[in-house]
């Protein structure tokens, strides 16, 4: 495995389980400057995860850290992305849909992703250079030097999607335009079904064959997709810019994203 994968893998498993422990004693929420809520896990989290990534000497762009200016941005060849806690809002409301995002891009696209899943104990990761993606479900550790993942599974891609389209949609951001654009691809299909998810499980879903589907139209950052977008991209799957028809793209000088579509390759 790539050390870079690993590394990153064990920062968000002992990311995870401190947001575990802050999960089950309680928390403050605090609002952010855009009004979005943070807590204590966000912020632990990040520290955990910027102590291990820190050793590799390649810039970090995080959630819940100062961002430099595009002029010193604009000069790295790789960078790490990282939503230290990604469903904020899933988290207070205790519903399990919360996830650890870390991503390793070089000229600004992701080539390394990891998704943890803390409450489950889910964790996805993919190479994009090796075209491979994994899953595997850690058993409950009572501290975070037992953190190991369990069995692997191997995530296969097949471009078939049958007579039903599968969408992966929000659980806390649907608007008109998604709606619509859900509608218009739905047709030649038999029916359309909808599985919600909060956060960065909704690639989860595409990358265990579980969705086709995943159209955006509702802001998101860069440290939001950059982890499943290396994950379904090493699947195959098709990680566009809804008006461009072109990859998405990180370290950008406005971190974000524009409205995006991830899908099967067969899917017009």
């Amino acid at each position: 495995m790539n050390p870079l994968l690993t590394l990153a893998i064990h920062a968000a498993l002992n990311a995870g389980h401190k947001i575990m422990e802050i999960y089950k004693d309680g928390f403050d929420v605090q609002q952010k400057q855009d009004q979005s809520p943070v807590t204590q896990a966000d912020l632990q989290a990040e520290n955990i995860i910027l102590e291990h990534l820190i050793k590799t000497g390649i810039p970090i762009i995080s959630e819940e850290s100062t961002k430099l200016p595009y002029s010193e941005r604009k000069k790295w060849e790789s960078c790490w992305l990282v939503d230290p806690l990604d469903g904020t809002k899933e988290f207070i409301k205790q519903n399990g849909e919360f996830t650890v995002n870390i991503a390793y891009c070089e000229q600004g696209y992701p080539v390394l992703g990891v998704i943890y899943v803390p409450a489950s104990g889910e964790l996805y990761w993919g190479d994009t250079e090796m075209k491979e993606a994994y899953k595997s479900t850690l058993q409950e550790a009572v501290s975070s030097k037992e953190l190991t993942p369990g069995p692997v599974k191997k995530l296969q891609f097949t471009n078939e999607s049958g007579n039903v389209l599968r969408v992966a949609r929000s659980r806390s951001h649907l608007n008109p335009r998604t709606i619509e654009f859900i509608n218009l691809a739905g047709q030649g299909y038999e029916r359309t079904e909808m599985v919600t998810k909060g956060s960065s499980l909704k690639f989860g879903l595409l990358a265990e064959g579980l969705a086709d589907l995943y159209p955006r139209f509702s802001p998101t950052m860069e440290w939001d997709t950059a982890a499943g977008h290396a994950i379904c991209k090493a699947l195959g799957f098709k990680v566009i810019n809804a008006e461009t028809q072109q990859e998405l793209k990180y370290n950008k000088e406005d971190l974000l994203n524009p409205s995006f579509i991830v899908k099967r390759q067969a899917i017009p």
